[in-house]
């Protein structure tokens, strides 16, 4: 961290580009040194503000009033540039335009929604579970098990076709590499946006959703008139772009702090009840979301600093998951510890929304593991997969002992 005189008084200045590919590799060094000078800090390659601390990520996030998401929850600000896509009603709205999309998507995937799914999950994390061990206890985990779940699970809860779920991956990544500024990582992307964004608006069309899935429930509600008809399919993109990359990273992040943690692979064998508490301690450890932008509607104090109003303040979810004032230990994977306060899913208002699916989703495959497995370690060695939001792996090595 290099620290200089800063264009707002009282607050250190840091020249680190916190999307470099070195700081995306291993963003802990930047992440302690973000926390150490101070509550919060100028970034001066990207004239925004930055947040690490729990306390102030987490008062960031709950004050929807000061800090607006409708101006963008990525670098660009909406206020004065046209963003690639239709923003997202739910990410990047504040009330009231965000309420009532957030209202039937929050019934839609509630506990009823839950309950039906729970019993068909379980079933099919058992089935791949056993067609993984089958072909040997060696193998990727990234593609064998953290993505073949989720897109195996999720377009049909919300009911599309089977032809083409290989575009989901590509076009989250783009989305969330989006949010970041303009760099390679957005460049390699683009040459595919036009064609996949294309596939997912088709895929949120009444037409093209079965009868009983996630979208087909928000058409409903469309036609009792709680959103509009305009407002449908974008409900439907929501879940579309942000339902399944996180899952994977998720799942992928579980069974890394696993394969290095047995001691604790051990405990959820025991107790295989812990499988909730392994999925939200590994969304604090691992943080899949690792930032998010807010702009300012105001003069805001934060600390001893005054942040102008109409400025971008990036948050640093994962950071704020380390954040030692907060967390004991905070650099292990400890099923022991309550996690229950991360930020990992954001917080307050905009917390996500399908974080039980997700949830449940990881359970299923944990449990189905348990069962089967008294062992995981690594067998070779990992390679991390860069985006400019997520933590993400590209490829886990495990070996698992059967018995």
């Amino acid at each position: 961290m290099t620290l200089a005189p800063s264009p707002v008084a009282d607050v250190p200045v840091d020249d680190t580009d916190p999307f470099s590919h070195e700081v995306l590799e291993d963003p802990l060094p930047f992440h302690t040194a973000l926390r150490e000078a101070g509550p919060v800090v100028y970034l001066s390659r990207y004239d925004v503000h930055a947040v690490g601390r729990y306390e102030q990520v987490r008062a960031a996030l709950v004050d929807w009033q000061r800090f607006q998401s409708a101006a963008g929850v990525g670098l660009s600000n909406f206020r004065t540039e046209e963003p690639w896509r239709p923003p997202s009603l739910l990410l990047e709205a504040d009330p009231p335009r965000h309420d009532a999309p957030r209202r039937v998507l929050t019934s839609v995937l509630g506990q009823r929604a839950l309950r039906t799914l729970r019993e068909r999950w379980t079933a099919d994390a058992e089935q791949l579970v056993d067609q993984v061990l089958a072909a040997g206890t060696e193998f990727d985990a990234v593609p064998a098990l953290a993505e073949a779940f989720p897109l195996r699970v999720f377009p049909d809860a919300v009911g599309i076709g089977r032809d083409g779920r290989e575009h989901l991956l590509p076009y989250g990544d783009h989305a969330f590499n989006a949010f970041g500024p303009p760099n390679d990582l957005v460049q390699k992307g683009e040459h595919r946006v036009a064609q996949l964004s294309g596939w997912v608006g088709e895929q949120c069309a009444r037409e093209a959703l079965t009868g009983d899935g996630f979208g087909a429930a928000i058409w409903a509600a469309a036609d009792r008139g709680e959103i509009t008809p305009q407002q449908a399919p974008l409900v439907v993109r929501s879940l579309l772009t942000a339902g399944v990359d996180t899952t994977v990273h998720a799942i992928s992040a579980i069974l890394y702090g696993f394969a290095t943690h047995p001691d604790q692979w051990a405990r959820l064998v025991a107790d295989p009840s812990l499988a909730r508490v392994a999925f939200d301690e590994a969304i604090r450890w691992e943080s899949p979301v690792q930032t998010f932008f807010r702009t300012t509607t105001t003069d805001v104090r934060i600390g001893s600093t005054v942040v102008p109003e109409g400025r971008k303040v990036l948050m640093f979810l994962a950071a704020a998951n380390r954040d030692p004032r907060r967390w004991t230990e905070p650099d292990r994977y400890d099923l022991g510890r309550d996690p229950s306060g991360h930020v990992g899913f954001g917080m307050g208002l905009h917390q996500c929304v399908g974080q039980h699916v997700a949830r449940l989703e990881a359970e299923a495959v944990l449990t189905a593991l348990a069962r089967r497995v008294r062992t995981i370690e690594l067998a070779g060695p990992t390679r991390r997969h860069h985006n400019n939001t997520l933590r993400a792996w590209e490829t886990l090595p495990v070996r698992l002992t059967v018995g």
